[in-house]
């Protein structure tokens, strides 16, 4: 049998798909320019090429969880690292715009999926008391996969002219680490007992930490039959409008913040402040850097001050720092590094509290019986809400000389409204077991 107190490590190798998430997200801010430039891209055709990968994220978050409800989440998760590793290193050597954003598009697939499959995962091999510190790992891994992707960048910026294709290519090898580990984890407890196989399932339990793994399979196994007959009826039947409604919202709003737009663009928006292009880079880094002190900070305290009171602290960060960003590009005053620190502020309170939460957050709100299908709904909300805002920025920024007041002053005004929600609408979920969530929602 195995060891006890396994949990930890299960979910770090998880949570590394998080990792090769970030990255593959966050590495284009520093070859968009230059693609741009190479196949002569006007702005249209530039942000659908920026967009392209986030396209497949939406087609990922929606069939990754169906693969991993009949062949088991681990398979699916080293289905993603394969993905992830043929994707980096073809969209790395591709020599035409057509197989580039094909390629884009296809490690978006793998991007989607892990969003879906990773959290899921992590959520159902941990204990109650540690769920959001471990499922909160795969955001920590994506903050860190954002920061080794500027700083990457930025090391890599001037090796020559096709400097782009090292900066893809890079993500081959985190990807095939991936690959390897993800062949060394257990399968899922629950997707065990959910397809009869109820020994593996108690070792694996008992791997984790659980003190009585007979005791747990058995509170697992009436869940799952207490929902056998809803298992096979539609997730939007009525029976689960109260966590479609929070998951739906809280994607959106994360969104709605403009994290991908300034993720996908910081250079350009430090551009438009002045900055030279190698200082660009730079200063893309310290957005990458606060992202992951910031996470950390909140993976620390997301199980003792709960989720709702890390959105509120939040919101309220985010409405005053983005709003001091509208202020800039209205005034035109860049003078110093004041809007570099308005979004270095920006990102910090987002990552102590929407970055860290949201996939916490959708890996335990929904039951047994419909967890991958609501994890795939908030997935494919958050996604199809970043194709919109990253597709859009770029036209709606530079489309006039107030562009980037009205885009960061929209981005404002959508953190005011989310603080509201989490306030008045969002329930806590800190330490409570998913079943017994299930119970205060009165679903059953």
């Amino acid at each position: 049998m195995m060891q006890p107190n396994t949990a930890f490590r299960n979910a770090i190798v998880a949570a590394l798909g998080g990792f090769l998430f970030g990255f593959d997200t966050a590495v284009i801010s520093g070859v968009e320019k230059s693609i741009q430039q190479l196949w002569h891209l006007d702005d249209f055709w530039h942000g659908f090429t920026v967009a392209s990968a986030l396209v497949g994220t939406v087609i990922g978050s929606l069939v990754g969880g169906l693969p991993a409800e009949r062949y088991g989440r681990k398979k699916v998760l080293q289905w993603i690292g394969l993905l992830y590793l043929v994707t980096s290193l073809f969209t790395a050597l591709t020599t035409t715009w057509e197989l580039f954003v094909l390629f884009r598009f296809l490690g978006g697939i793998g991007v989607g999926a892990s969003s879906v499959v990773g959290p899921m995962y992590i959520s159902e091999i941990s204990p109650a008391h540690r769920r959001g510190r471990l499922v909160a790992l795969f955001q920590f891994n994506i903050v860190t996969g954002i920061l080794i992707a500027f700083l990457s960048n930025y090391l890599l910026f001037g090796v020559g002219e096709e400097a782009w294709r090292w900066m893809l290519g890079v993500q081959a090898i985190p990807s095939l680490l991936y690959f390897i580990l993800v062949f060394f984890v257990p399968e899922s407890p629950r997707w065990l007992i959910k397809h009869n196989r109820k020994i593996e399932a108690e070792k694996v339990l008992y791997s984790i930490g659980e003190p009585d793994a007979k005791a747990a399979s058995l509170r697992i196994e009436d869940s799952l039959h207490s929902e056998a007959g809803l298992a096979k009826e539609s997730l939007f039947n009525g029976q689960y409008n109260k966590p479609i409604l929070f998951v739906v919202a809280l994607a959106m709003f994360n969104q709605l913040s403009g994290i991908n737009a300034i993720m996908y663009y910081a250079p350009r928006i430090f551009e438009m402040t002045g900055l030279a292009k190698d200082t660009a880079l730079l200063q893309a880094v310290s957005i990458g850097v606060t992202n992951m002190i910031f996470t950390l900070l909140a993976i620390s305290v997301i199980d003792r001050y709960g989720r709702k009171t890390l959105l509120i602290i939040g919101s309220f960060g985010m409405v005053i720092s983005l709003g001091l960003v509208a202020w800039s590009f209205y005034t035109k005053d860049f003078g110093g590094y004041a809007v570099m620190f308005y979004l270095v502020a920006f990102i910090a309170f987002f990552a102590f509290s929407q970055g860290a939460v949201i996939w916490v957050f959708m890996s335990e709100i929904f039951p047994n019986s419909v967890r991958a299908k609501g994890q795939t709904l908030g997935s494919f909300t958050h996604w199809i809400m970043a194709v919109i805002i990253s597709w859009a920025f770029p036209l709606i920024a530079e489309s006039s000389d107030l562009g980037g007041f009205y885009s960061f002053l929209l981005f404002a005004l959508m953190m005011f409204l989310h603080g509201v929600f989490v306030w008045r609408v969002l329930p806590e979920t800190k330490g409570k077991s998913l079943e017994g969530i299930q119970q205060e929602l009165h679903i059953h």
